[in-house]
C-alpha cells in the first residue's frame, strides 16, 4: 500500500480548511511541517518579487519518447555509462531494480525482501546504493550484478539519491527524505556529512523527492505529487530554477499514484531522461526557457 495512503491522504489534505501532514513526511530538525511551503511556485508566491523575478522558469523540450513499462512504480532513474538505464521501483512485495537497454529488454534485476518499499538509488563507481522507505535501511549493491553486499542503517525516511562525481570517482551523494532538507552522505561509507535546508526565494521548498545530480554541479529534484522540477545549488540549497513539466504528465492517468517521478541527466549531452509512476513512456527532454 505504502505511498497509496500517502497519495490519498496528501489528496484530502489538499481540500482540507485545516492542513494535516502527509503520512510518510516528518519535519527536518528545528523546522514545522505545518509551516513548509509545499512547492517552489508557493515559495516564489511569498518571496519579494525581486527574489522571485531572480529565478528562471524553465519548461521541458521534448526530443524523443521511447517504451517505458507502465507496471513499473518508478522510483529511481539513472543512465550507465554503455547507455543503459537503472531503474528502481517500489512498493512492498514488488520493490526492487534492474537494468534495462533503451528498447526494454531486462539485463539483471535484484528484488527486495517482502518487508522493504524500494525508493530512489545512485551508482558509485562499481556500487549503487539504493534507499528503503520507512525501514530505515539501505543497500550497497554491486553494480554489475545488483546483487546486495552491504547494509547500512539511517534514521527516518529515504526517498532520492544522486551523487556527483570528481576525479573518477564520487565525492558527495545527498539525499531526500520528503522534507526542505537535502543530506550530504559520504558515498564510500553512507554516513552523514551535512544538511542543506532547500529555499526558494528564502522560503523553503518542501516534498523533495526523486534528484539527479549532473555534471555541472546542479541538483535536480521532482517534487512530489507536483508536475516541478527544481535546479538546487546543493552547496548552498538556493533553487536556481523552476521547471514546468506538466506536458509530459500522461493523458487520462486515473490512479493518483501515477506522478512525475524519475530524472536522470544523461552523459555527455544537456539532455535528461523523464518519466513518471506507471507511465508508458519515457521522454528524452532538453530544459530551455519558458
Amino acid at each position: 500500500m505504502g505511498r497509496f495512503f500517502h497519495v490519498l491522504t496528501s489528496l484530502i489534505c489538499s481540500f482540507a480548511i485545516v492542513g494535516c501532514t502527509p503520512v510518510d513526511e516528518f519535519p527536518a530538525p528545528g523546522s514545522s511541517v505545518g509551516s513548509s511551503v509545499s512547492t517552489a511556485s508557493a515559495a516564489l508566491s511569498n518571496s519579494s518579487a525581486d527574489k522571485a523575478a531572480s529565478i528562471p522558469r524553465l519548461r521541458v523540450e521534448v526530443l524523443n519518447q521511447l517504451f517505458f513499462d507502465p507496471s513499473t512504480f518508478t522510483q529511481g532513474l539513472e543512465v550507465n555509462e554503455d547507455g543503459t538505464l537503472l531503474i528502481s521501483h517500489g512498493m512492498y512485495r514488488q520493490s526492487g531494480i534492474y537494468r534495462r537497454t533503451l528498447d526494454g529488454q531486462v539485463q539483471e534485476s535484484h528484488r527486495l525482501a517482502d518487508q522493504y518499499f524500494g525508493e530512489g538509488f545512485t551508482r558509485v563507481g562499481s556500487d549503487v546504493w539504493m534507499l528503503t522507505w520507512k525501514e530505515n535501511t539501505a543497500f550497497r549493491l554491486d553494480a554489475a550484478t545488483l546483487a546486495v553486499k552491504e547494509t547500512v542503517s539511517y534514521p527516518g525516511e529515504g526517498w532520492g539519491l544522486c551523487s556527483f562525481e570528481g576525479d573518477g570517482q564520487a565525492q558527495s551523494m545527498y539525499m531526500s527524505d520528503g522534507t526542505a532538507t537535502l543530506q550530504e552522505r559520504d558515498p564510500q561509507t553512507f554516513a552523514l556529512r551535512r544538511t542543506v535546508a532547500v529555499t526558494a526565494g528564502g522560503s523553503p521548498v518542501t516534498k523533495l523527492n526523486e534528484l539527479s545530480c549532473a555534471p555541472d554541479g546542479s541538483l535536480y529534484a521532482n517534487i512530489f505529487l507536483t508536475d516541478e522540477i527544481v535546479r538546487i545549488d546543493p552547496a548552498t540549497g538556493e533553487v536556481t530554477g523552476l521547471i514546468d513539466a506538466s506536458e509530459l504528465r500522461p493523458e487520462g492517468a486515473s490512479d493518483p499514484n501515477a506522478v512525475l517521478n524519475g530524472i536522470a541527466h544523461i552523459p555527455e549531452t544537456d539532455h535528461f531522461y523523464l518519466s513518471g509512476k506507471m507511465w508508458p513512456t519515457l521522454y528524452e527532454v532538453r530544459f530551455v526557457p519558458a
